[in-house]
Formats: C-alpha cells, structure tokens, sequence
C-alpha cells in the first residue's frame, strides 16, 4: 500500500515539473537564444589620435597663423589666462622661440569637448612638414619639440626635351628643388636656358616622405645629361669634406660661384651693350642679367663672402653687393626688400638668403637685375670663366672609379620614355 501512495506521489511532482518547465523555463529560454540570433557584434571604434595623443575627448580646431598673429593671441581667443601664457613663453626658451611663428604655418588647438567656452588644453604648432611643437597647458605646463617619422626612398625619372625645361618639368611633375639641385649641378656645363628639343636626362635621388607625401629631395645620387649629342655625368662621391659632384673623368662639376642667384627661372634680359630701356626710353648698355620671377621669390649670394652695400639707392631699388674674393664681386638689384640681418660687413655663405625679388628702383616689373665684376670690370655673369673646384684626388681614384663605374650601369637601365604623342613620361 505504501509503494502505490509512493509511486502516485512521484508521478504528481514530475507532472507539477512539467508544467512548471513549460511556463516558466521553456519561454525564458527561447527568448534567450532569439536574443542571441539577433544580437549584433559591436567593434570597438579605434581611438582617434593626432600628434600621438588620444584625441576623442577633446574638440579639435585646426588653422593657420595669421600676418602680425602671435602665440599670445590664439590662446587668449581661446581663454588660456595670461598668467599660463607667460608661463608657457618662459618654459619654451629653451626649446622653441615662440617669437618664431610664421604666417600660413599650421597650428591645431585641443580643448576639452564639455567646455562650451573652448579653453585650449594643448596646441600644436607645425613651422614644417616635419617638426611640430606641442604645447600643454593642463595639470602641468609641458613644451616639447617632436618629429614625425621620414622615410628615404630612391626614385628615379627620365625625361626628354620637346620645347624647354621648365614645361618638361611641369609636365613630368618634377618639384622645384629636385630641378633647382638639376641646374646647380650643371650649371656651368649647360646653358639651361638654351637647351636643344632632343635634349635627355635620367636622375636618380633620394626623396624625403613623411605619412607617403614627399617633404623634399635629399639628394641626387647620380646624372646622365644628353645635351647636343654630348653626354654629361653627374657622380657624387666624399672625399672627407661632404658630397661634391664630378663627371666621368673625376673633374668636378662645381666651380667657385653658383651660376645662378635665384631658382631656375626665366630670362628676360641678358647682358648686352645696347638695349632699349623700358623706362628711360633709350638705347643703353645693360651690363647685368634679369631674370624674371614672382614678388618675393628668394635670392641667393652666388657664393660666400662679404657685404659690401646693402641699402636703397633710386635707380637700384633695394640691393646687395658682395665681394667673394679679390677678383669677384655680384650684385642684386630692385629687391622688394632685403632679408633680415643682412647688413654691409657680415659674412655670407654660398646659396644663403640676402634679399626677395620686387621692382623697387627703376623697373617695369618683379624681376632680379644680377650683376658681375671680374677685377674691376663688368662682365657677363653667364659666359664668365671660373676655376672649377678640386677634382678626385689620387688617392680617392680606385674608389671614385668603381662608384662611378656601378652608377653608370644603373643609369643606363633606366629607360627613355618612348617615342609617342605625349613628348614626356617618367619612371
């Protein structure tokens, strides 16, 4: 009797379990895996960062340093008390001048994305592509100057004349300082502003990039120049005192003085003993070389030296003369104005910055009037013969041969563009 009671006992509690499964469990569990077959796979977002710091809580204001702006005033405009202004300026001496920002250099502002007043926490300043200054203005004041990574990469480019130089390096996208090195390199050789349609080049250099964008043109490792059927060679080599370039037979390219004192530019004027004056309305000597360029272009001393004049006369506009040695002597006319701290008496180096193209004086327009004395005398500038500098010692030949020897190879294994429509394509 007590195993039947028994066993409709456990028959009444499994059936109570039954039901209890089905109306409390069975549901909740089938919500469960419909949950799961809905659910989305969220990835977490990467942070945003700048300048390698974590940008995601702040608000970031990107612009450029204004004519007459100074650091002083961005942060004032952006509540930093003048207290921390003058703070920062002291902290920054020894690291950065903050009197040294320049209009159209980038400046980016961070500020705390809660703040509706947009208080600057950090500023960075970037006076080029690859400096940039950070300036913290939180717990603590905190200046440091930082770099961001270049990368060095060999590039090479061929290219043939079809009208002149400058619409071939238009066309190839050759930058101005990749041209400019070109031109100095040779500039004694070939007469660049007289190049012959069929003319050839092939260069092999080194191109700066920061983040894949070029930033500039380290140097030219090397030059094939076909100019009238003549081959020219460009090899650089160090014989102890930097990088210097020679031809095939070890003779340097460069001579005393820099053919050129300003970037590879048109003509418009060369030296003559008669000219029609655009403003005296006669006919004249014209004892110097114009060369036509934009307002503000820079102009370089052709070699280094001293400062004889550096002043304002009327028909010469604002200029420079330098002495380089006992038998030479340029000078630089109609400048817009004279660079800063360029005064007579100071030394200058050769390629070095003494004025910026205008039209003062007695010109029509921007252009840079050079002119050239050899002991005394008046002489054109262009067809001035100079002593070349040293050629590869004796000692340095066995190695300048054998570099000169593998250049050569590789210069010859980069093709011509092919005879088409398009005159000119690169590598």
């Amino acid at each position: 009797m007590q195993k039947r009671w028994l066993g409709f006992i456990l028959v009444a509690v499994l059936t109570v379990a039954v039901v209890l499964t089905n109306r409390y469990y069975l549901p909740t569990l089938m919500q469960t895996e419909a949950s799961l077959d809905t659910a989305k796979v969220v990835v977490a977002k990467a942070p945003s960062v700048l300048y390698g710091m974590v940008v995601d809580n702040y608000t970031v204001i990107e612009d450029k340093i204004k004519r007459n702006e100074r650091l002083g005033d961005i942060l004032t405009a952006y509540n930093v008390p003048a207290s921390i202004i003058h703070q920062i300026s002291q902290l920054s001496r020894n690291v950065f001048d903050v009197r040294k920002i320049a209009p159209n250099k980038k400046y980016t502002l961070l500020c705390n994305q809660t703040d509706s007043l947009k208080t600057a926490k950090v500023l960075v300043y970037e006076p080029n592509s690859i400096d940039y200054i950070v300036f913290r203005f939180e717990d603590t004041l905190w200046v440091d100057v930082c770099k961001r990574d270049v990368v060095i990469l060999e590039k090479s480019i061929a290219g043939e004349i079809r009208s002149n130089l400058s619409e071939t390096i238009e066309e190839l996208g050759i930058s101005h300082e990749l041209t400019n090195k070109f031109v100095d390199i040779f500039g004694w050789q070939v007469d660049f502003q007289r190049l012959q349609k069929g003319d050839k080049f092939k260069l092999i250099y080194e191109e700066a990039q920061v983040e894949g964008v070029s930033v500039g043109i380290k140097q030219i490792n090397g030059i094939y120049f076909e100019h009238f059927g003549h081959p020219y060679y460009a090899v650089p080599f160090d014989q102890g005192e930097g990088i210097d370039y020679f031809d095939d037979e070890g003779k340097s390219t460069r001579k005393a003085l820099l053919k050129y004192p300003i970037e590879f530019t048109r003509i418009s004027s060369r030296y003559t003993m008669s000219r029609f004056h655009p403003v005296q309305k006669r006919w004249k000597a014209h004892l110097g070389t114009d060369f036509a360029a934009p307002v503000g272009t820079p102009i370089r001393t052709v070699g280094d030296g001293v400062v004889e004049e550096a002043q304002y006369k009327s028909n010469n506009g604002n200029y420079v003369k330098v002495r380089h040695n006992g038998t030479y002597t340029t000078q630089y006319l109609h400048m817009s104005r004279i660079a800063d701290g360029i005064r007579a008496g100071m030394h200058i180096r050769q390629g070095q910055t003494i004025g910026y193209v205008g039209s003062t004086g007695l010109a029509t327009g921007p252009h840079l009037c050079y002119r050239f004395w050899r002991n005394g005398v008046q002489v054109d500038a262009l067809r001035v013969e100079l002593p070349p500098s040293e050629p590869v010692k004796k000692d340095h030949e066995a190695e300048f041969n054998a570099l000169k020897e593998k250049l050569v190879r590789k210069l010859e294994a980069i093709p011509f563009p092919e005879q088409k429509q398009d005159p000119i394509a690169s590598l």
